[in-house]
């Protein structure tokens, strides 16, 4: 009876270890995510992520975030408590649409009178 209590309290350990690890860690990425000045939009633990073979201390996690243009990215992120957060598999799943033109209602009225002039000639 001691020796599974022995090894329940090392398996209790080692779960609040690792719960402490993983706040610990997704502080230390949305912290990167906002120096970059991006906006992370979804974290969640990826433990067969790129690069997970023969990992001892990194954990790493699948990110959403969106940059400052506006696109949205997918990519993975490696961290440990003691090495800095290092992205991998960067890539762009939603591209931002570009900003419209900002027209003053005269510079339109303009146009379009010139685009009307443009048409009179042609039916005329």
């Amino acid at each position: 009876m001691g020796g599974f209590l022995a090894i329940l309290g090392v398996l209790a350990l080692l779960l609040v270890v690792r719960l402490m690890a993983g706040a610990f860690d997704a502080e230390r990425v949305e912290q990167y995510v906002r120096e970059q000045g991006w906006e992370l939009m979804d974290r969640s633990w990826d433990p067969f992520g790129p690069g997970w073979f023969g990992e001892e201390d990194s954990r790493i996690y699948k990110i959403l975030y969106r940059d400052e243009r506006g696109n949205v990215h997918r990519a993975n992120v490696k961290t440990a408590m003691f090495s800095g957060v290092y992205l991998t598999n960067d890539e762009i799943i939603h591209s931002a649409e570009e900003p419209p033109t900002t027209n003053t209602l005269a510079e339109e009225n303009q146009r379009l009178r010139e685009r009307i002039r443009e048409l009179e000639r042609r039916n005329s």
